[in-house]
Formats: C-alpha cells, structure tokens, sequence
C-alpha cells in the first residue's frame, strides 16, 4: 500500500465551464485533503470532450500521484469520466451486480423505475474499488496501477461530500503518514501589503509552519499552516507561530483567530461577557443587522435594529434630535453619537452600533465626499465616534461593507472590559 504524497483535481463538466453551476466541489475536496496532510499540486476544469480529457488526464499523472476527479459518472452518452480513466489505465468496464442493485433499490425508493440507460452507472473499471453510493445513483470508483491512484466521484455536492466523509477519506487515511492544520489570523486596520513587509521574513524563511497573507473586504487575513504527524503537534506548531505574529506590529491590528468574520468575533466576544447589542444604520442599509443575523443562535446577544435612512427615522424610531439633524446634518459626528445612544435605550441594550455616511455614487460635498462615514458605538460609560475617510473611488458596496466592518471592529474594540 502507497501512500499518497500529492494529488491533482479534475472537475468535470461543460457546464462548468459555461458558469451555469458554481464549482463548489475543488474547494470542498482541496480542504479535506489538507487536512490529511495531502498536497493539492493544480486544481482544473475540463469538458465533456474525449480528447481534451484524455489530455487532462495524462497531464494530471505526469505530475501527481493521485488523481481526483468530479462529474461525468452519470447515464448519459457525454458521461465519460469512467470511460476515459479506464481507457488511461488500459482497463474494460465490466457489470457491478452490487451498484446495480443498490440502483435499483434507490429507484423503487423512490416510486419511480429505472430506465436501461442508468444502468451505465453500475459499470465499472475491471479490478476497480466500487464505492457505493447511499446518496444517490452513481457509484464511485478508485483504481490504483503502479504508483498511481484515481478516485472518482459524482458531481452533485449532495452526493459528493457524503461519499467523501464515508468513503475516500478512510482510504486515503490510510495512505497519509501526516496531517496539516491551518489557523486563520484576521486583521483589521492594516492592508496585505503592510502586513506582508512586516511578516515578509517568516514568509520567504520558515517552511514549515508557512505563513501566507490574503487580502478582504477591507480586511486581511494571515493563514497560518503545519504539517506533522499528528493533529495536536500541527496545532501546537501554528499556534507558537502565531505568538510570534503577535508580538510584530501586525498583534495591534489582530482581532480574532479563526473566527471567520468581524461579526462572529463581536457575537462570540459580548455573549461571553453577558451583554446584548442594538444596531441604527443608514448608509449601511441593515448590512451590520444582516452580517449578525447570518450567525445561527446570536438571538440570546443581538436584540434587533433599525434602518433609520430618512431624517424623520432617526428622530422618530431613535430620538435623534430635530436641532442636531439642522445644525450638523445626518452626516455627522453628533448625529450618529445620538443614533447609537438612541438605539441603545430605545431597545434595551448594552451596546449601540450607529453608522451614517455617504456611500455614493453620488451625494457627495466638497466638506463631505463619498466615502465620509461616521460609525458610533454607545455602551452606559459613554459614546464613541470614529470617522472614516473611505476612497470615493471605491464601490457603493464596498464602502458599506467595510463602514459596517469598522463599525462592529469599534464596538468589539470597547466592550473588552467583563460586566459587572
């Protein structure tokens, strides 16, 4: 028994290529091999095309040992993933009674009959491993020549991912000597390119843990990834390199490890502490309530919030005054100080989140062009105010995405401290 040192991805499907489905299955399959610690050397999309499938094919083996692909096991004259491995490893397809019944089985099931040309699906690549399919109708199958493997699996998501839990992952188990972990670092308030000259060292120097930089909305994230052979030593290895990133001018700007968004961070961070939090929004149009509402169970802190676009809803929904609004406008430091405050008593909660700007494309001043944006947090001790000079060159959607980004980064920022 080999192990597999490397591994290529092949999704197949015209449709694919076309954009008609969203190719979720290399992602999916790239993640669950670095978790076994099994390299992923190249990641491609092919039609349903003999001859560039072949070609496909042959390229993937001249560089990997292991073969994965995706699509094309289904009933149809232009399914042909099968029938071109086969033909690479030189093998005939031969009836798998097994498949066929579980087919059939699946059928009647389903209150519906099996017609003759589903019954391609049960053939299968002479000496091949069949791995059956609970999820649906076509099996998959792995075949190993050599040092090579190829594992081949349905396109559906519903039934891919199944079968690979249930199926390919204890096979390939068995046929990995290690393990990677990864840990996301998420960084708010310094760009990838400032974060790459600071962790540049640890970049080009270290080889294992590896330390790499990925740009956001407004965001940045440093992944941070092991090989060893077993889960806890990977673990303790990331996590010592990620000290070592804290103590850089890059730690001033860390606001969570593998918490995936600010919004999860800011939930995760006020339901440890006890407290509930109430949101006023303009310029971001309820993104921030949208964003927190996103997080399955983040009732027992978020308690609602308020799309106050028009003047008449801030003073009537939050109680902005009508004097602030004439003397400074809704695009102000004292408005939204007064949103966030607002919000915060007229709900009930502990921390207030306000934000009032100008996202464009248009509606911009000279004393206030596209991209002024004021956010607030307001909490019993008092209101903050920050304002962002986001670039009028930027997208509607980005500047609102990252007003709302800064917005939660400030409220998380202040409510550090344990209620007591």
């Amino acid at each position: 028994m080999k192990n597999v040192r490397s591994a290529e991805i092949l999704c197949v499907g015209t449709e694919l290529l076309l954009g008609d489905i969203i190719n979720t299955n290399a992602s999916y399959i790239s993640r669950r091999l670095a978790a076994l610690g099994i390299p992923v050397y190249r990641q491609a999309v092919v039609g349903d095309n003999p001859e560039r499938m072949r070609q496909a094919i042959a390229e993937s083996f001249s560089r990997s040992d292991c073969l994965i692909l995706s699509g094309g096991l289904g009933p149809t004259c232009d399914d042909i993933t099968k029938e071109m491995v086969a033909e690479h490893f030189g093998l005939e397809l031969e009836l798998n009674q097994e498949a066929l019944d579980r087919m059939m089985e699946y059928f009647s099931s389903m209150g519906r009959n099996m017609t003759k040309n589903n019954e391609k699906q049960a053939m299968a690549p002479l000496g091949a491993r069949v791995l059956q399919n609970n999820w649906g109708t076509a099996p998959g199958f792995v075949i190993e020549q050599g040092d090579k493997t190829a594992i081949m699996l349905p396109g559906p998501p519903i039934e891919l991912e199944p079968m690979w839990r249930e199926r390919v992952e204890p096979y390939l188990f068995e046929r990995s000597n290690s393990v990677i972990v990864s840990k996301n670092i998420y960084i708010l308030g310094m760009g990838e390119s400032a974060v790459e000259e600071k962790l540049r060292y640890m970049m080009e120097e270290l080889e294992n843990p590896t330390v790499a930089p990925y740009a956001g909305n407004g965001e940045c994230r440093v992944r941070v990834s092991a090989r060893a052979k077993d889960e806890a030593t990977a673990s303790e290895m990331c996590d010592r390199q990620i000290e070592e990133i804290r103590k850089t001018e890059v730690g001033d700007y860390i606001y969570g490890i593998d918490v995936d968004s600010m919004e999860n961070a800011l939930v995760m961070h006020l339901r440890e502490r006890g407290m509930t939090l109430a949101c006023a929004e303009s310029c971001t149009g309820g993104l921030i309530a949208k964003r927190i509402t996103d997080l399955a169970g983040c009732s027992d802190v978020f308690l609602g919030g308020c799309v106050t676009y028009a003047n008449e809803a801030k003073e009537k929904l939050i109680g902005v005054k009508h004097e602030t609004l004439e003397a400074y406008g809704a695009v102000s430091e004292q408005t939204a100080r007064e949103m966030a405050k607002g919000v915060r008593l007229a709900l009930g909660a502990d921390v207030g989140i306000a934000t009032t700007g100008i996202a464009g494309p248009g509606g911009g001043t000279p004393d206030k062009p596209v991209g002024t944006v004021y956010i607030a947090v307001s909490t019993e001790e008092g209101e903050w105010v920050k304002l962002l000079n986001l670039s009028p060159k930027r997208s509607r959607e980005f500047i609102r995405i990252c007003a709302a980004t800064n917005a939660m980064s400030l409220a998380l920022n202040l409510c550090t401290f344990d209620k007591n």
